[in-house]
């Protein structure tokens, strides 16, 4: 199941096409089963019918719309892609210890840890197999993408270096991480629908940018909104003891007044488990310069993803990127 595609296509036909091919990545992941394994065919399939938006197939289906969409490869690429980032969350949910995952009892609280482990290898060895079959320049470029995917979990796991900026630090994860499948996301779209070398570049360098502008926006959305506007449990970041950009700003702004050194208290110190350090916690951090410089950052990105973008061959698909841009912009206003 799809959720909804955060993207206004301004393109009946367009949105239609790539909703198509959408549904076609959708069938194979479903096929996506071992032979001779039940349990790990049953494991495999049970994230992937969990759903979701599957952005970063869409990246692929979107970007193919400078080539020539129609090219059998291109299905293949997005599915890969989308097989890759199922994997990480299998992994992730281990090293979280997350007991949910879209709604549904995850993996490793489902099976344990070894076998959501397996499986999100197995995953891992499906998209490679499809891609040995797109070719060498395929699995090079996948090949560098998760080196950076585990660059970035391995920064993330052990913390700043003594001296490191956090904020710096922070980065750093988030474009290893999160920009680094998304840029490979758009550059075999273009790739593999024979789109020009140059064009598949330029979508890989804007898709980075946009995908690091989503992960900021998720944070200030994470302090910023209530539950009825985003969904989500406001403050889950703070809650975990995650340092996202908002809070990084604060704990490095100067302290001036009773209300900014309470603030540095709660953050620093205080159980943000407890409700009421939470609330408050939200309640100040909203009303800082934090905020407005987190939203800042979110801008900055997307300013460059727009600049890459516009440089593009005007057509619906570029409308549909920069269209993207702006749904990223105004979720975090």
């Amino acid at each position: 199941m799809i959720t909804a595609v955060p993207v206004e296509f301004l393109d009946s036909a367009l949105e239609a096409e790539v909703l198509d091919d959408l549904a076609q990545v959708e069938d194979a992941l479903a096929i996506t089963a071992h032979p001779d394994d039940e349990l790990l065919t049953e494991a495999s399939r049970h994230l992937i019918a969990a759903g979701g938006k599957r952005f970063r197939a869409m990246l692929v289906l979107l970007a193919a719309r400078f080539g020539d969409p129609k090219d059998s490869r291109v299905i293949q690429a997005a599915t890969a892609i989308e097989l890759t980032h199922l994997a990480t969350l299998f992994h992730d949910d281990v090293m979280d210890e997350a007991l949910v995952r879209r709604g549904s009892p995850s993996v490793n609280s489902r099976w344990g840890n070894s076998v959501a482990i397996l499986t999100g290898d197995f995953l891992f060895a499906q998209a490679s197999q499809i891609l040995a079959d797109l070719g060498p320049q395929a699995v090079r470029i996948q090949a560098q993408t998760f080196s950076r995917l585990v660059t970035g979990q391995m920064a993330e796991t052990i913390g700043p270096r003594p001296g490191q900026d956090p904020l710096d630090f922070y980065m750093y994860v988030i474009t290893e991480k999160t920009g680094s499948l998304i840029a490979t996301s758009g550059q075999f779209g273009a790739l593999f629908s024979g789109a020009p070398g140059q064009i598949a570049d330029r979508i890989a360098v804007a898709c980075e940018q946009l995908g690091v502008a989503w992960q900021l926006s998720d944070d200030v959305i994470d302090v910023a909104s209530d539950s009825a506007q985003s969904g989500k449990t406001p403050g889950t970041d703070l809650r975990q003891g995650v340092r996202t950009l908002p809070v990084l700003y604060a704990l490095r702004s100067a302290v001036t007044t009773p209300a900014d050194a309470r603030l540095r208290w709660l953050l620093d110190e205080a159980d943000l488990t407890q409700q009421p350090l939470l609330d408050e916690a939200l309640g100040l951090l909203r009303g800082h310069h934090a905020m407005k410089e987190s939203r800042a950052d979110v801008l900055h990105w997307l300013l460059g993803a727009r600049n890459e973008i516009m440089a593009l061959p005007d057509t619906p698909a570029r409308a549909a990127f920069l269209a993207l841009c702006d749904f990223v912009e105004k979720r975090t206003g």
